[in-house]
């Protein structure tokens, strides 16, 4: 054996091998490691899902100014949970789809806007179930769980469209305000809808920014445009991701007036729990959600926010001071 050999040879007796007692302390090492390690990954995640929520809310924000500018109003929410958006009826009153659907040039989807253009009826209905079908991304908060696109309410069938069985659905909504409209599903026809002679639901004392065809204007909101509400996140059951069961979460986002496109502010914003609460903002964050306000704003409200100062910042017209330090 020469030099080097001899040097690097293990002395008789010797092992390389840990004892029980080695491997058990290294575990638990990388246990104790791994257990701080974690909840700090799983904090930046978060943090990046929040971010990019709060961007969602943003866009809708910029969609809704850009359709302030070229409309001279804030979208109308459509007819009502029965119809789908129809590329051929504008914007405005006689457009039987949401205000999601109003937006969609402005959120880089005039495509999907403009799908179905003078089709026949027939070859529309089936275009319409497809574009309720389909998904964006600016339409989901990353922090809630489901599937991109979900299962829709099999009782409801759009008068305008075949029934889809999975639908786009939406994580926002527009703030209605403190009254409650109860617009319900609209006409049964377009027909009816145009004829004059179908008895809309009065919504006069409606207090928010989007309702049924609502054409809401600046000068309308008496309260201010940095103090009131515009759109947020919104309330889901937690059992409800993937399911129909929750009725604020079982439509699609292009449908009309319905409790999946708009909130109200009579109860402060919740997270979501197992049950539903279809007329309530909310989200799966911890804290609070996400609102954008008039003036363009996005701004993060708390789950423990003061019921009055909540219901103040989601009407418009009250009159009533808001306490700027309260969210």
């Amino acid at each position: 054996m020469n030099a080097d050999a001899r040097r690097f040879a293990i002395p008789h007796g010797r092992r390389l091998a840990f004892t029980l007692v080695e491997l058990l302390v290294v575990m638990t090492i990388i246990a104790v490691l791994m257990g701080l390690l974690l909840p700090a990954v799983q904090s930046a995640r978060e943090s990046g899902r929040r971010t990019q929520c709060q961007n969602n809310v943003r866009q809708f924000g910029l969609a809704m100014q850009s359709h302030l500018a070229a409309y001279s109003c804030f979208p109308s929410n459509g007819w009502g949970y029965t119809w789908i958006g129809c590329p051929d009826r504008g914007t405005g009153k006689n457009q039987p789809g949401g205000w999601i659907y109003n937006v969609l040039p402005y959120l880089e989807a005039q495509d999907l806007r403009d799908r179905g253009r003078e089709e026949s009826p027939a070859a529309q209905r089936l275009t319409l179930a497809a574009v309720a079908a389909t998904p964006l991304v600016v339409l989901r908060c990353p922090t809630r769980a489901g599937p991109v696109v979900g299962p829709a309410q099999p009782r409801v069938v759009p008068r305008n469209a075949e029934w889809s069985p999975l639908v786009a659905k939406t994580d926002y909504a527009v703030n209605e305000g403190d009254f409650i409209t109860d617009t319900r599903e609209g006409p049964t026809t377009l027909e009816e809808g145009d004829s004059g002679k179908y008895p809309w639901r009065d919504t006069k004392q409606a207090t928010g920014i989007c309702f049924q065809r609502s054409e809401v204007v600046p000068a309308m909101i008496r309260d201010g445009l940095s103090n009131t509400y515009l759109v947020g996140e919104k309330h889901v059951s937690r059992e409800a991701y993937d399911t129909f069961d929750d009725p604020g979460y079982d439509q699609s986002a292009y449908s009309g007036v319905d409790l999946d496109l708009n909130r109200w502010v009579i109860d402060p914003p919740l997270a979501d729990g197992p049950s539903p609460e279809p007329r309530r903002f909310g989200s799966a964050h911890a804290g609070g959600c996400y609102f954008g306000f008039c003036d363009g704003s996005v701004r993060l409200i708390r789950y423990d926010i003061d019921r009055e100062t909540h219901r103040r910042l989601g009407n418009r017209k009250d009159g009533l001071p808001v306490d700027t330090t309260a969210f």
